[in-house]
């Protein structure tokens, strides 16, 4: 059947947080801490893993972890202590924490601007589908391309997590589009794989630093028919 829309994750798909060095170096905060290039880059990816249990967390949170992309209080809550047992003070792991949410820390893919704007133009609908406990339309507004996307469906809105069907079912429905008509786009099998369940077709992305991954996303695209080689990043 052919593939008439395509759901987008964001976060290790579309766009990848960046930071440039200096959030965990003591410069923005602690003038204390000293956290090595390799131990920042643990902690980052801590901080944006989409599965698995939170790292460092004490057992008595483990639940709030589990809903942190449906409550945002939650979602605060549990990012702050994992850096603080990484050993930031709770003041520089707030401010942080903060960056975490600015748009601007938020680097889009090589590609995805030129993928988005491809696939309008062709008349394929798009939904990106996120885990996620803030709207992140600013980060496409930023870009330029928020008005590219036919529907945001967001798991702190919904009240509903991937790999939670109800989440991937929520995007066909918007798009009007059955499962079997879509493509699932995704970093995580585990999360965003789960819409093969549903009907979906599913391509898994890695989520590496943006300079190291600049074609992901229309090399998925190209293997299955929806753009053509003329489409370039």
């Amino acid at each position: 059947m052919a593939i008439d829309g395509v759901l987008f994750d964001f976060s290790g798909t579309l766009f990848r947080l960046e930071q440039d060095g200096s959030w965990f170096d003591g410069s923005i905060g602690d003038p204390g801490l000293i956290m090595d290039s390799a131990a920042q880059d643990r902690l980052l990816r801590a901080l944006i893993a989409p599965t698995g249990p939170g790292a460092g967390l004490p057992a008595g949170l483990q639940h709030a972890w589990e809903r942190r992309d449906l409550e945002p209080e939650l979602h605060r809550l549990v990012y702050v202590e994992i850096m603080r047992g990484a050993g930031v003070s709770t003041a520089h792991a707030e401010h942080v924490y903060e960056l975490m949410l600015d748009p601007a820390h938020w680097r889009p893919y090589p590609d995805t601007e030129v993928v988005l704007r491809a696939l309008h133009d062709r008349g394929t609908k798009v939904a990106v589908v996120s885990n996620i406990a803030w709207d992140i339309r600013a980060s496409f507004a930023r870009l330029g391309v928020a008005d590219l996307v036919d529907a945001y469906v967001l798991s702190y809105v919904e009240n509903a997590a991937k790999p939670d069907l109800r989440l991937f079912r929520t995007a066909c429905d918007r798009l009007g589009l059955p499962a079997g008509r879509t493509l699932m786009i995704g970093d995580s099998e585990e999360a965003d794989g789960a819409a093969a369940a549903l009907g979906c077709d599913f391509q898994l992305v890695e989520p590496l630093p943006v300079a190291e991954r600049p074609d992901a996303l229309l090399r998925a695209l190209r293997d299955r028919g929806l753009l053509d080689e003329t489409v370039v990043a």
